[in-house]
């Protein structure tokens, strides 16, 4: 399994709508994809225009590949996208250890 973790800076004031959109992406848009087995969505307590969004899938290339490039994506960015400050951080992991 690959952690994907997006750091997303948005616009100042947003975040009950960007909180809502994000929500709405998942479970309408990013739920659907190959390889999807999960998300979380966090918004940092000392920036409160910064989140970080965790995404498990069972790939790199379901995520690299599949939904960057396939139609899921424009999807998820027409919804995300209009609040963003800034173009996200995005960085893959895998497991090293369970605790």
């Amino acid at each position: 399994m690959i952690l994907e973790l997006a750091d997303f800076r948005i616009a100042p004031g947003q975040q009950a709508a960007f909180e809502e959109a994000v929500q709405r992406g998942i479970q309408t848009v990013v739920q659907r994809a190959r390889g999807f087995r999960g998300a979380k969505v966090n918004r940092s307590i000392e920036s409160p225009e910064r989140y970080i969004l965790q995404i498990f899938w069972e790939t790199l290339e379901d995520h690299t590949v599949h939904f960057r490039g396939g139609a899921l994506f424009t999807e998820w960015r027409a919804i995300v996208g209009p609040f963003f400050a800034a173009p996200p951080a995005v960085e893959h992991f895998t497991l090293v250890s369970k605790p």
